[in-house]
C-alpha cells in the first residue's frame, strides 16, 4: 500500500480544487463535500495503483459518482428560499393536515353506503343522478342517504365542533 503520509499531502492541496469541482457539478456545498469525500475515499483503495495523474483520476471519480447518485436520487426538486416561510403559512398547512385526519376520521365512521355517498357526491363533484347511477340506485336513495350522512357529521362531536357552523 502506498505512503499514507502522500495520500494526506494530496488531500491537502487537492481538497479546494475538488471541491470547486463538484460543487460546480452539484450547486450545493453540502452535497459537494460528501461527493469529494466518498471520490477520495475510493481513491484512497486505489492509490497505489494510481500513476501521476491521481487529481484527474479523482475527478472522474467525482463526476462518476455525481451521475451514480444523480440517476439514483429521487426526482424531487427541492427549492430553498432565502427566508423561512411565514409562521402563519406553516400552522395553516398544519391545520388543514389536522382537518384532513378529523374529516377522513369522520367518515370512517360513516356506514359504507353513507360515505360512498358522500364521497361521491362531495369529493368527487358528482350530480345526484351521477352518484345513483354509480352506486345502482335511485336518485331518492341518495337523496337520502346524503341527508342521513350529513345528520351524523353534525351531531360527531370531533367533526361538528370543527366544521359545522351552530345556530
Amino acid at each position: 500500500m502506498a505512503d499514507r503520509s502522500e495520500y494526506d499531502a494530496f488531500v491537502a492541496a487537492a481538497w479546494q480544487p475538488l471541491l470547486r469541482t463538484a460543487y460546480l457539478l452539484t450547486r450545493d456545498w453540502a452535497v459537494a463535500e460528501d461527493l469529494v469525500q466518498t471520490a477520495l475515499m475510493k481513491a484512497w483503495l486505489a492509490w497505489s495503483r494510481l500513476g501521476n495523474e491521481r487529481e484527474a483520476y479523482v475527478r472522474k471519480i467525482i463526476v462518476n459518482v455525481h451521475v451514480s447518485w444523480w440517476r439514483r436520487r429521487w426526482r424531487q426538486v427541492e427549492v430553498t428560499t432565502g427566508s423561512p416561510p411565514d409562521r402563519t403559512q406553516a400552522a395553516d398547512d398544519m391545520g388543514r393536515a389536522d382537518e384532513r385526519e378529523l374529516v377522513w376520521q369522520a367518515l370512517g365512521r360513516l356506514p359504507a353506503r353513507q360515505r360512498a355517498v358522500v364521497v361521491l357526491r362531495f369529493f368527487e363533484d358528482m350530480t345526484e343522478a351521477q352518484t345513483a347511477e354509480t352506486l345502482g340506485c335511485s336518485v331518492g336513495t341518495v337523496k337520502s342517504q346524503t341527508s342521513k350522512a350529513l345528520a351524523k357529521l353534525r351531531i360527531d362531536d370531533s367533526f361538528a365542533s370543527t366544521f359545522v357552523r351552530r345556530g
